[in-house]
């Protein structure tokens, strides 16, 4: 900004506009006085650190009270990602009070002592009562004197609830066309998220300013429920249970392990509203923050509004954090988790903090043992089949770290013989029993790695966030990418001999009852108004002050302008589109044909990891391709082929060249074919152990389809071990000999790509057609039916699945709006008022093909004991669609806003160019939804409920455990039917 600049505006805040200025030094010269004009006052200056060779090219500054702000400018959008970092996590929680930062991460989202009130001193009346006898209730052990003090907390809930706005906070985000508003909390940080338009920036910043500087406990118990509710997932979760026996035994002493970030049950059962505004005062402070962002941004206009709403709040002293010091492990730690899941064994070590050389000297050991194509784990066991899968990562901390290695077990192998097989490959670690090669090819594709995420604005400022909450330098944060780079052999074999001896802890995850499961039980709440047509008088103000911000004019995809189409040999389409960016590239061969043209192309696809060429073997090849900097993959669906290379252009031709060999010369292994037939085996009794796949994919597909459906149309074991190599290489070799078609996004120009792709692309003189697709057809719902499966679990979980019309691009416009209107309402019902679910959702899913039907579907995750409730209220919703006013102006204004700032680029124009084609679409459709957004009245959207909502028949689908499930209460949906696992699977 100009110092005349800066003049100008001075002078608009003394209300003297800039043809007054003009009249009145024209009276002064005539009127022949001396007049001395005092100098305008400077601009203030910021001081900003930069660092030579940073790739993100960011500006970190320091406002005078202690805020930092990192900002990278990066124009691919009109947008903005934002995270507003508070150094303060979990470990933080006081001792009796854990779980705390988590939740005060759900209250900062319920407004402020003017956002989201309706009449803020009879609220805080209410407030102060509730917190008083939160108070008393935590002193309290007499259990029905507790009960009594609830049941006056319930009832006060309620009057205040009567004051309480709810949502006034999502409403504002959404209206400003916000996408993603979240938050998590971890060990050592929270972290607020909002993707803006960058036309909003200026509202953002001032609403941030105001909800960072007060806490208001609004709606307190219904979002402990929800809390309550976010705790069973967990308890739900072998995977979590694992995690926190691991970190118990590793930090005995530390918070990392003796507290958990969503806390125990018995703290959540006693919330204190006291402490939570404590914790909120010591560590919600500037100098205890920062606003990290990435986007479309101008640098000093954006520092000089972030100092204008947020450098006038006063810093305070943060205490410091004591670190305990944990004592060395001398020996393993044996435990054990007992769950309905796939039995696997885990690893793990303590490391050194992140800020510690030597936590990249583990880093640099997690990608020689593991880095999905070259790593010692890739090589020895996954790609030999000596497991069933296995894996090993670095978790880096503020105080402490930690490494792990896991492993699932294929059939008749024991979990001690997976947990010697990963330690055997850490030993060659401690040896030196690797190339070097290794370590420089595991520094470029880190570097690969850089590139591509740093194409994303959500992950350049997450590096932000990542420097300032582990107290790293940007220089150092920078300079990382080189000293990782500089580590040599021997400091890998000294940290790996140094830390990875016998002090571990090894957790045998085994599958069978848990006797030690637990639940957090269900409280009395009763339902609390949410008052979604009330409006607060800060509402109303923001709300017209968004009316005088600059609209953004949408960019839709032109598929003719965007993306250049030609040939190649026999006529192969070739769809291109620019890098400009940096030097990496993406090519894929797509066939439209699948599984459901051929059983076993799924088989051959998956065979091929595990074979060699007529030149190198199944591990040099994997060697070769992580070499260059390049990977390769093929994947399968019921109706595509992809045949992906991805990498670095530089080394295209020899990448595009080692990839043709693996397609027209695979050599066949019956091993290999013995050893994946077995895995495949072992991996479909996994399946059935696992509640998301039986929920989301078996019983969806049971729904939709009938008892014979695409998900469970498999190869039987028996034509499985009949299936020969030279049969599976045969349909790998055939792939290229199918009329196909080729995308690729990188920095070519299209004469040398075409050039290269006729030389290297290997293809018969004539394509073949693609065999003819076996369809599925879709039932019909004629009557209501609910659908359940036994699962051993502390939630149920159901969804309301509703067949629909087939796509049909003319209600796309009115499907979106009614998406983003009642995934509002679904929430604030469900979650906010009723507190019966921590997940739930509901949403009008359009076919991905011509032809397919669309899908109504509602989710809800709850205790079992509160499914019935929560069934009425979806059902209720579903329909009797509410109308609330606020939410539909919210909701068309977030559809335009959010279309307006969106940029399809990069590949993303050749995938989107393709979902357009197998919808039968010319153009981008978002310019329908844009251009009748504003048009459309609720009226509209009420009859397209009515039509295709309302009233249609429903599969109702339920997993929990049977002991748990009210019966009574699912039959009132409809004929109720148990299927077993292996009706769903076929198996």
């Amino acid at each position: 900004m100009t110092i005349k600049r800066g003049l100008s505006l001075l002078l608009l805040a003394l209300g003297i506009t800039f043809t007054q200025c003009k009249q009145e030094a024209y009276q002064t010269k005539s009127m022949d006085t001396t007049t001395t004009v005092a100098p305008a006052p400077k601009e203030k200056e910021y001081k900003y650190e930069t660092v030579p060779g940073d790739p993100l090219n960011a500006r970190i500054y320091t406002l005078d009270n202690g805020l930092k702000v990192y900002l990278t400018d990066y124009e691919e959008a009109p947008r903005i990602q934002t995270y507003v970092a508070v150094h303060a996590g979990s470990k933080n929680d006081p001792a009796d009070a854990t779980g705390l930062a988590h939740y005060l991460e759900h209250i900062m989202f319920k407004g402020t002592t003017k956002l989201g009130t309706a009449d803020w001193p009879k609220e805080k009346q209410e407030l102060d009562k509730i917190e008083a006898l939160y108070e008393k209730y935590r002193q309290t052990t007499d259990a029905a004197m507790r009960k009594q003090i609830y049941h006056q907390i319930d009832s006060v809930s309620g009057v205040a609830a009567t004051y309480a706005i709810a949502n006034e906070y999502d409403k504002i985000t959404t209206a400003m066309g916000a996408k993603g508003t979240n938050a998590y909390t971890w060990v050592d940080q929270t972290v607020y998220v909002n993707d803006i338009p960058s036309n909003q920036l200026v509202p953002w910043v001032q609403e941030e300013a105001v909800r960072f500087q007060e806490m208001v406990p609004r709606l307190f118990h219904t979002e402990l429920e929800a809390v309550y509710e976010e705790k069973n997932r967990t308890l739900d979760s072998d995977g979590r249970k694992v995690a926190e026996v691991i970190n118990k035994a590793l930090f005995p002493t530390h918070q990392y392990g003796t507290q958990t970030t969503i806390g125990t049950i018995e703290d959540l059962k006693n919330p204190s509203i006291v402490a939570i505004r404590k914790f909120f005062d010591t560590y919600y402070v500037p100098n205890n923050m920062a606003i990290a962002m990435s986007g479309d941004l101008d640098f000093d206009k954006t520092i000089r509004l972030i100092d204008k709403y947020w450098g006038g709040i006063p810093k305070k002293p943060v205490p410091e954090f004591q670190v305990a010091q944990e004592q060395p492990i001398q020996q393993p730690i044996v435990k054990e988790v007992l769950g309905p899941d796939a039995e696997n064994v885990s690893l793990a070590w303590r490391t050194p903090g992140i800020n510690s050389h030597e936590a990249l000297v583990v880093q640099m050991i997690s990608n020689l043992l593991y880095n999905g194509s070259a790593g010692l784990i890739d090589l020895n066991l996954n790609q030999q089949q000596k497991v069933l899968q296995s894996y090993a990562y670095d978790t880096p901390m503020h105080d402490y770290g930690t490494f792990q290695m896991s492993g699932m077990p294929r059939q008749g192998q024991s979990l001690d013989q997976v947990r010697d097989l990963l330690l055997q490959q850490l030993d060659k670690i401690k040896k030196g029993q690797f190339d070097e090669s290794l370590m420089t090819a595991v520094v470029n594709n880190d570097k690969i790695s850089t590139m591509k995420a740093y194409e994303d604005n959500s992950d350049r400022a997450d590096a932000f966030v990542t420097a300032f909450i582990y107290d790293m330098p940007w220089q150092k944060f920078v300079n990382r990418r080189d000293e990782f780079a500089a580590i040599t052999k021997e400091e890998v074999m000294d940290v790996a001999n140094k830390y990875f001896n016998d002090g571990y802890v090894v957790v045998y995850k085994r599958t069978g009852q848990d006797p030690n499961a637990q639940k957090v039980d269900k409280p009395a709440i009763t339902p609390v108004a949410v008052n979604r047509d009330a409006q607060s008088d800060y509402y109303k103000s923001f709300m017209a002050k968004e009316d005088s911000v600059p609209p953004l004019q949408p960019v839709f995809v032109d598929y003719k302008k965007d993306l250049t189409e030609t040939k190649l040999k026999q006529d192969i389409p070739l769809l291109y589109t620019h890098n400009k960016d940096n030097g990496l590239f993406q090519l894929y061969y797509i066939l439209d044909m699948g599984t459901n043209n051929d059983q076993k192309l799924g088989m051959a696809v998956n065979y091929l990891k595990y074979l060699g060429t007529d030149k190198y073997s199944a591990e040099e090849l994997q060697k070769q391709f992580f070499q260059l900097g390049t990977s390769f993959d093929v994947f399968t669906s019921g109706d595509q082929v992809y045949v992906s290379l991805t990498g670095l252009d530089e080394n295209f031709e020899q990448g595009l060249s080692l990839f043709e060999s693996v397609l027209a010369n695979p050599q066949p292994d019956q091993q290999a074919l013995n050893d994946m037939v077995a895995g495949t085996l072992k991996a479909r009794q996994d399946a059935k152990k696992n509640k998301g796949v039986i929920l989301q994919q078996a019983m969806v597909s049971y729904a939709k389809y009938g008892p014979k459906n695409p998900f469970n149309t498999v190869l039987t074991e028996k034509q499985l071990k009949a299936v020969k190599p030279q049969e599976l290489v045969s349909i790998i070799k055939s792939i290229p000999t199918y009329e196909h078609r080729v995308l690729y996004y990188g920095p070519r120009e299209t004469d040398n790509l075409v050039t290269v792709l006729n030389q290297e692309h290997l293809v018969p003189a004539t394509l073949k057609p693609v065999p003819a697709e076996k369809v599925y057809t879709e039932i019909d719902f004629k009557q209501p039916t609910v659908y359940w499966t036994d699962y051993n679990m502390v939630q149920a979980e159901l969804l309301f699945l509703s067949k629909s019309v087939p796509y049909n691009a003319d209600i796309i416009p009115v499907v979106r709006l009614y998406n983003e209107y009642m995934g509002g309402i679904v929430f604030q019902d469900l979650r906010e008022s009723k507190a019966l679910a921590y997940s739930t959702y509901s949403f009008y899913s359009p076919a991905s093909k011509k032809g397919r039907a669309n899908y109504l579907l509602s989710y809800i995750g709850a205790q079992a004991d509160k499914l019935s409730e929560a069934m009425a209220g979806m059902q209720n919703l579903l329909t009797d669609m509410p109308l609330a006013d606020a939410n539909f102006q919210n909701a068309r204004a977030s559809l335009r806003n959010s279309i307006s700032t969106e940029r399809i680029t990069k590949a993303g124009i050749l995938f989107d160019y393709e979902r357009a084609k197998k919808l039968g679409l010319t153009h981008d459709i978002r310019q329908d939804v844009y251009q009748s957004a504003n048009a459309m009245t609720f009226d509209q959207m009420q009859e397209f409920q009515q039509k295709y909502i309302k009233g249609q028949p429903q599969a109702i689908l339920v997993i929990g455990a049977k002991d748990k499930l009210d019966f009574k209460a699912l039959a009132k949906y409809g004929n109720v039917k148990q299927l077993s696992l292996k009706q769903l699977f076929g198996y």
